[in-house]
């Protein structure tokens, strides 16, 4: 009996043991709203809608403390739509982050998987007041569609933070057969965290070719080069003057598929739709400015400038959002973009693309 006991005991400690070293966070986000659409082709839109302000999920992440300052790390990240209850991505559970890897206090982390590239790393966390969403989101007119937000089977390696300053690599494997370089793409970044000021610099390089593209191509018979390479160089920063902080984004587009148009349904109905351009610079001027103990007023002015078809655009945005508790909030914005030459640029959210010149959001935000 008494060896029954102390085995008991031996087996429960050794549970709390493995328990202490290891932990598993189910985390998420409900966000739904009403949006309201003026502008498109097709006439005005109302609708009740999922991820408006930031995009609804369920994740789990966890890691294991493997000694000496290692770590174990996952995240598994799935898109859901609340107004529905369906997947953002049918057929895709985890789309928005789904990756394993090491993480060591002195020297960083490498993870491998579905991860966030560095562009929208570096536009969410410093360069954009509405953090990528509500109707004022820098994505309406900054390249964040598609490819540019999340790519899988990507390496990535983040550095340790000595004072301040941190570093980013990552590269994506394209993953077909016959050539390498086909699909691939690559980021860095450096990064300063000062709590008062922060900056970001980033690029992007990525190669739109297929290999049965590529292995026909007269730019494929010279080894190295590819008529499908775009990249994009990004500047970012904020700082806070306690009355407000200030927002601050440029960045340089170069190449085919540097600058992916977000809607691509020819949403003003015009006889030549809107042509991707592959040369152009994008501007944001913003501020966030507190109000009172728990409000927030957001706004931002965005420029594209389309070098190549002259299919500029310009987009004012404001918002305000207010803090019920620490994991709730409600809110709304407002944000208007004039096209210019055909251009065909809609407001959006954090999800949708949006289908007309201007749009209004209310809603709520729960995070858990």
């Amino acid at each position: 009996m008494k060896k029954l006991i102390l085995a008991t005991l031996v087996g429960g400690a050794g549970i709390a043991s493995a328990q202490a070293q290891s932990n598993v966070t189910i985390y998420g986000t409900v966000d739904v709203g009403v949006v309201s659409e003026r502008g498109g082709a097709a006439g005005p839109v109302s609708k009740v809608t999922s991820g408006v302000g930031s995009a609804s999920r369920l994740g789990f992440k966890g890691n294991e403390d493997l000694g000496d300052g290692l770590s174990a790390i996952f995240v598994l990240e799935e898109g859901v739509l609340a107004d529905t209850g369906a997947q953002d991505s049918a057929g895709q559970a985890f789309n928005r982050q789904s990756f394993a890897g090491l993480s060591s206090r002195e020297y960083g982390a490498v993870t491998l998987g579905r991860q966030k590239t560095v562009l929208y790393q570096a536009l969410g966390e410093v360069g954009d007041p509405f953090a990528l969403g509500y109707a004022g989101s820098v994505k309406n007119l900054f390249p964040l569609a598609g490819v540019n937000t999340r790519t899988s089977n990507m390496v990535a390696y983040n550095s340790a933070t000595v004072n301040g300053v941190s570093g980013e690599l990552t590269y994506s494997a394209g993953e077909q057969a016959g050539d390498a370089s086909a699909g691939r793409e690559m980021g860095a970044a450096l990064a300063y965290a000062g709590g008062v000021f922060n900056a970001r610099l980033a690029y992007s390089s990525r190669n739109s070719d297929t290999a049965a593209v590529a292995a026909t191509s007269t730019a494929a018979a010279v080894p190295g080069v590819s008529h499908d390479l775009g990249h994009t160089t990004l500047l970012v920063a904020n700082y806070d003057f306690t009355l407000l902080r200030a927002y601050f984004s440029y960045g340089v587009d170069k190449g085919f598929n540097s600058a992916v148009l977000p809607n691509l349904a020819n949403p003003y109905g015009y006889a030549v739709a809107p042509k991707a351009t592959t040369n152009s610079t994008d501007l944001l001027i913003g501020a966030t400015i507190p109000v009172g103990r728990a409000g927030t007023v957001m706004t931002s002015y965005v420029h594209k400038d389309d070098k190549q078809f002259g299919q500029n655009a310009s987009q004012l945005g404001v918002g305000y959002s207010y803090a019920l508790s620490k994991r709730t909030s409600t809110y709304l914005s407002y944000a208007h973009i004039t096209n210019k030459n055909g251009a065909g640029y809609t407001v959006g959210n954090d999800t949708e693309a949006g289908s007309g010149n201007s749009a209004f959001d209310i809603g709520v935000r729960h995070s858990f």
